[in-house]
């Protein structure tokens, strides 16, 4: 059977229509008992950090500095540093004073500026890599996921979430794909311009760590086929086109034969789409939603490390 553009259109109302009866009302009774069980396990990943910090920087080996170029902190320090500094989410200047008090536990003693240079160290960079894909392979990834974006201030006069336009200078972009099972994320883009960029940089990072897509689901904004195209036909896209999509073809033909078949079942795997969602938010609680950094690397290292840190803190249980 031929899907046309009207039964597009109406497959698209019918989905409305469900969502507004079955959707709206549903809610999970989340298992607060089972959650404080697994936050053990966020301890146990932080009492393992300097381990994985170890293993990050084994794997790696430096092209030596030339002379006057010497680090006087070891690249595990500076890569502890600069976690400590991301989680505090202080000013450079505030966590210099604040190291002070922290000093018998680094054993270093270092100014703002050299705060700030960890963010664009390449050798920190690197390790920090390395700590994401580590944690991810310890931990597992299902292949099941969901993805989406969001915005980062550039300016405390600027807040993402209400600003109605959300565009102009005064914000990042950022795509994340989180695993449905673990509530890890297992990819990352970055973008000054858009949030479209970000997705793409995000897919090319999926693409260089090897991960399957087995199922992916994600916002109207990215209903596109050229979106669609990216992926194979072993891949379980939830994704709704526009009201008013004017041509089917055979990328969105894939999709909408899966909503015949069952349209309840089809917007329960789209709705997953919202823990990306759940996860910014938790993200800019505990983080914080402001860049501080005015180079255009070191405000990509500072939200790499958002992703990285959401892994070590992250609790996933699934209700029902």
């Amino acid at each position: 059977m031929r899907i046309t553009e009207k039964m597009a259109q109406d497959l698209v109302e019918v989905l409305e229509e469900i969502k507004e009866e079955c959707f709206s009302e549903e809610k999970d009774t989340y298992p607060y008992a089972e959650w404080e069980q697994k936050r053990e396990r966020v301890k146990q990943r932080l009492r393992d950090l300097p381990r994985y910090v170890d293993q990050a920087a084994e794997k790696i080996r430096f092209a030596k500095p030339k002379a006057g170029q010497r680090k006087k902190i070891d690249v595990r320090k500076r890569t502890m540093l600069f976690l400590f500094t991301r989680l505090m989410n202080k000013s450079n200047r505030d966590m210099e004073d604040l190291l002070v008090l922290f000093e018998p536990l680094f054993g270093v003693k270092v100014s703002y500026k050299s705060i700030e240079r960890l963010y664009s160290d390449p050798e920190v960079k690197t390790v920090l890599h390395n700590l994401f894909i580590l944690l991810l392979r310890d931990e597992g990834v299902s292949g099941d996921f969901s993805g989406d974006g969001t915005g980062y201030s550039l300016s405390v006069t600027k807040h993402y979430r209400t600003d109605v336009s959300k565009k102009g200078r005064g914000y990042l972009y950022v795509f994340r794909v989180i695993d449905i099972d673990t509530g890890f994320y297992v990819a990352v883009g970055y973008s000054n311009s858009s949030e479209m960029e970000a997705f793409h940089k995000a897919m090319t990072m999926l693409r260089e760590l090897g991960i399957s897509v087995d199922s992916l689901s994600l916002d109207k904004y990215y209903s596109s086929r050229a979106v669609i195209k990216l992926f194979g036909e072993e891949t379980a896209l939830y994704l709704i086109p526009k009201k008013n999509i004017a041509r089917v073809g055979l990328e969105w033909s894939r999709i909408l034969r899966r909503v015949l078949e069952d349209p309840y079942l089809f917007l329960k795997g789209y709705f997953l789409r919202n823990l990306s969602e759940s996860g910014f938010s938790a993200d800019k609680r505990r983080f914080g939603g402001l860049v501080r950094q005015k180079r255009d690397d070191r405000r990509e290292m500072a939200l790499f490390s958002i992703a990285f840190l959401h892994n070590i803190f992250t609790v996933r249980i699934r209700p029902g």
